[in-house]
């Protein structure tokens, strides 16, 4: 038809009555022109037609032939619905419960019965609603019989205000409208049912009310029936029918499922492993407002694999998820301060998130926070915070705690210094914990709250040592070295030391070092001493950049070189090593530098002081 012919068309249909307007604009929505149809609506609609007052204000939500307006939507619904058309008071009282009615326009495509339905299940509207007025509105549709309209009234009466709930109520309404076969009533239903006692609840039922809710589109259908297809709840577990219940729920918007269908793709649970696909929902998650979805995209960042790792990038979804209320990702946060990992490194900032993550629950980042506390690298207060914590869980039995308590006390962190206490509680928590043992261990060795028992204090390090601490294990080599508290043995403390030393401790590195280089019960190697004395050296062992500094100049080790003697001493010397003053004073200035034949040409073959240099000069 040419448009011309549509305009003459038109025309005669704008001449008639406006119940023949509203039949010829039902027949072109059904012919798909809805846009045209609008005149026709609008005409019928001002002639006072409840049904077309309605489609008018569908046509404002849906931006269907108007811009999309959900003000001029609700005030078209409110006339029809005041007409007691019942499809306009359920639709009225959905806009009420999410504040749209209100609202500027919607997203593209428009607010339809549908959307609303989803985002009333999966939670995701942030408007205010208004739900005074939407319970009036879902009672009136509800006493019309409309099975949408009990199915929202029930929504209203479970997460409503207070002052409106009536979980019983509420339950026979969903059970009228899944009855029904109402998609909303079902949901709502099977959501009922959910929260009943364990023993109570029908779990295939719930299966069943879920399938005939995902069966009509809805999206928190699809992701909760995922979520009982994955576990096997009510149903035969299907981690391939789950992942893809998981996408459909994905692809319309419930943020739960996009949440999901990433974490499946990122890991191949149910499908072929995609991390770039994966990410991508996940990240889609993250930007609605998922806290979980948003930690897991900066774990992905922060650890790398099939992506690359990029802190920064980690950071920045690690915050949003922190200051979504994640505990954990608080802390990965802090991590990341901690060690200038994609943000500036900062301790105190480092700080600030463990005790945001500490105080929301995270165990792990009270024993980080705790170890800024005994660096001395937090305030006042955060001594006080631990310290509170660690005497609780102590009290509790907690032995981890226990210890962490005892050091507490030991160095007066968060409270006045008790020695005797301190020993008590580090007894307590050797009976389980590493450290604890290495601790109570020395405060036996040097009497300190506690009566000074060398024996006993050798066996608790040892203890300690046989577990696998470095420190413990160290401690240990020194005993044998000295005899103090059992036998002494220099071979066994050498191997112990180099043992040590191969896991990187410098001071394992300068002990061993210092055994072979004589004046032990081992045979003396001052080249393999020097080696050592150097990987220590290098390591900022100041007492080993000493010795180096003395092995290079004396030729201790057959080799001398003074130049590097000197950079040695001269940086044990800023370490606080007086006694290397000695050593310097002791070396010779250095020779000047020798300038080369053409270097002294291009100064006029004069030296320094002016002096002619040249071969044959007079």
């Amino acid at each position: 038809m040419s448009v011309f012919a549509q305009i003459k068309d038109l025309a005669q249909r704008m001449t008639g009555s406006p119940a023949a307007k509203l039949r010829a604009a039902r027949a072109m929505i059904e012919e798909g022109k809805r846009a045209e149809a609008f005149p026709l609506l609008a005409s019928a609609a001002n002639a006072g037609i409840a049904e077309a007052e309605f489609l008018v204000g569908r046509c404002y939500l849906e931006g269907a032939g108007v811009p999309p307006n959900s003000l001029e939507g609700a005030r078209w619904l409110e006339r029809a619905a005041r007409k007691g058309f019942v499809d306009a008071q359920s639709l009225l009282g959905s806009l009420l419960v999410h504040g749209v009615a209100g609202a500027p326009a919607g997203p593209p495509g428009g607010i339809t019965a549908k959307s609303l339905a989803n985002a009333m299940f999966s939670g995701a509207s942030e408007a205010r609603p208004d739900w005074e007025g939407a319970e009036f509105w879902a009672r009136k549709s509800a006493q019309s019989g409309s099975s949408e309209g009990q199915a929202l009234l029930a929504y209203i009466l479970t997460s409503g205000p207070e002052s409106l709930r009536d979980t019983a109520e509420a339950a026979q309404l969903y059970e009228r409208s899944a009855a029904a076969n109402c998609p909303q009533g079902c949901l709502g239903s099977a959501l009922a049912k959910m929260g009943q006692p364990h023993g109570s609840k029908d779990d295939t039922v719930i299966a069943e009310l879920l399938a005939r809710a995902a069966a009509s589109g809805l999206g928190t259908a699809h992701y909760l029936l995922g979520v009982i297809t994955e576990q096997g709840v009510g149903v035969v577990a299907n981690p391939e029918a789950a992942t893809d219940l998981y996408r459909q729920a994905a692809e319309r918007g419930v943020r739960a499922g996009q949440a999901r269908y990433g974490r499946a793709l990122m890991e191949g649970i149910g499908a072929k492993a995609d991390p770039v696909e994966g990410e991508s929902w996940l990240r889609r998650a993250a930007l609605q407002g998922d806290p979980e979805a948003a930690a897991m995209v900066g774990d992905i960042y922060a650890r790398g694999g099939a992506l690359p790792p990029n802190h920064a990038e980690a950071a920045m979804w690690f915050r949003r998820a922190a200051e979504a209320g994640h505990k954990t990702a608080a802390r990965a946060l802090g991590l990341l301060y901690l060690t200038g990992a994609g943000v500036p490194r900062d301790p105190q900032e480092a700080a600030r998130w463990f005790r945001i993550s500490a105080e929301a629950g995270e165990a792990s980042a009270r024993y980080d926070l705790a170890a800024l506390v005994f660096r001395g690298q937090t305030t006042a207060d955060d001594q006080n915070r631990i310290r509170e914590w660690f005497e609780e869980a102590a009290t509790a039995g907690d032995l981890v705690a226990a210890y962490n308590y005892g050091i507490c006390l030991a160095q007066g962190v968060g409270t006045q210094q008790d020695d005797r206490a301190a020993a008590e509680w580090l007894r307590r928590a050797a009976e389980g914990v590493v450290n604890a043992q290495f601790w109570y261990g020395r405060m036996l060795m040097d009497g300190r709250g506690v009566e000074a028992n060398a024996e006993e204090g050798r066996a608790w390090i040892e203890r300690a040592a046989q577990a696998g601490m470095l420190e413990a294990q160290v401690a240990l080599a020194e005993l044998y070295v000295s005899g103090r508290g059992g036998m002494k043995d220099h071979a066994v403390a050498l191997e112990m030391f180099q043992k040590s030393a191969a896991h990187g401790h410098v001071g394992a590195m300068f002990a061993s070092a210092a055994i072979m280089g004589g004046g032990h019960e081992v045979p003396t190697d001052r080249i393999a001493a020097q080696r050592m004395f150097r990987r220590a050296a290098e390591g900022g062992h100041a007492h080993a950049q000493m010795m180096l500094g003395r092995y290079l100049a004396r030729n201790v080790a057959g080799e001398t070189n003074l130049a590097e003697a000197r950079i040695w001493l001269e940086r044990a010397l800023a370490q606080g090593l007086e006694e290397t003053r000695a050593d310097l004073a002791a070396l010779p200035e250095p020779a000047p530098p020798v300038q080369s034949e053409s270097a002294m040409e291009e100064t006029g073959g004069r030296d320094g002081a002016g002096r002619d240099r040249k071969v044959g000069a007079h």
